[in-house]
């Protein structure tokens, strides 16, 4: 049996990489039944040209899915397109949310952009404790920090189309050659280029996964009250609030208003936008009112298929009536 990481998936087969060799592989029917999706990054084992496990993930991101990642860059354009100071709050909460450090980089400092932004950006960022890199890709500014954000770690690049990922990463390796566009005037967004997940190795001891993008990410998939878990300002404060259930919008005796002076209005103001996503499913799970019951379960750190609710009560049946026989 060997051992190595999925860098590539295309179809059905999966491209596995174990340090020495590269292999393309299929799912052996057993996995498939279990219905565990394998995802790029994930550590397998295989044998034959066939997966037969799916080792432990110590992380995974859901949407695109990536699995064992070390952090995330978040890439945002200084312009062209213009910062969206909400768009980049939110890439920051997915990252808290999956407990991943994250990394901001400023890409396109070349070009003309509002009078004290990265002022502005290091005021608000710096301060919660996020590392900050401004670069230019296309004049070859700031590749070296860059660079070194990347030495030994496999990273996730997120950000808006257009911001600049693939040409960053084509300046820190030329021979990749990844595909760019440039962003539209009109929209003022750019073209995913990136169709599927793709780990690609740099050097030895870094790599990067290229991905579609994240520009659906919504926060309809938590409860409103622990929105602000994902805001490290509100964390201190939070506590403080007279109901537990508070959402720190209007509320009687909330701590986290109290001290709206030491909370950035950007972040602040992304903090209610989502807030409002996560009612949506709030209202969702409301209106449902029952809990779906997952189609498998871990038994000595292997995923087993689960029986059906109808067969589990007909083999509990079966040994009461053997039971009881026995009794007799």
């Amino acid at each position: 049996m060997m051992q190595g990481q999925i860098y590539k998936i295309h179809s059905d087969f999966y491209y596995i990489d174990t340090g020495s060799a590269d292999f393309e592989c299929k799912v052996r029917e057993v996995l498939k039944k279990q219905k565990e999706k394998i995802l790029v990054g994930d550590f397998v084992e295989f044998n034959n040209g066939y997966i037969e496990k799916i080792l432990p993930r110590k992380n995974y991101i859901a949407r695109p899915s990536v699995a064992n990642i070390d952090q995330i860059i978040i890439v945002s354009a200084l312009k062209q397109p213009d910062l969206n100071l909400v768009q980049l709050n939110r890439y920051i909460a997915l990252s808290k949310y999956y407990s991943i450090p994250a990394v901001l980089c400023f890409n396109k400092e070349d070009l003309q952009f509002e009078k004290g932004l990265k002022n502005k950006i290091t005021n608000i960022y710096k301060k919660l404790g996020y590392q900050i890199v401004f670069t230019s890709a296309t004049e070859h500014v700031g590749i070296n920090a860059f660079k070194k954000l990347l030495n030994g770690k496999i990273s996730v690049l997120c950000g808006n189309s257009g911001v600049g990922k693939s040409s960053l990463i084509n300046a820190v390796n030329p021979d990749l050659n990844l595909k760019t566009k440039a962003v539209s005037e009109k929209l003022q967004r750019g073209t995913h280029t990136t169709r599927h997940c793709e780990i690609i190795k740099l050097t030895e001891n870094s790599k990067i996964v290229d991905t579609p993008g994240f520009s659906n990410v919504k926060f309809d998939f938590i409860l409103p009250a622990d929105v602000d878990l994902l805001f490290e300002e509100m964390i201190p404060y939070r506590e403080g609030c007279k109901y537990s259930d508070c959402l720190h919008i209007n509320e009687d005796n909330c701590n986290v208003l109290a001290h709206l002076n030491d909370i950035d209005n950007s972040r602040y103001e992304s903090y209610l936008t989502f807030v409002e996503e996560a009612k949506e499913y709030k209202e969702r799970i409301k209106s449902e009112g029952k809990k779906v019951e997952k189609a498998k379960k871990i038994i000595n750190n292997k995923y087993v298929a689960k029986i059906s609710e109808r067969k589990r009560q007909r083999a509990r049946n079966n040994l009461k009536s053997q039971i009881y026989k026995e009794i007799e």
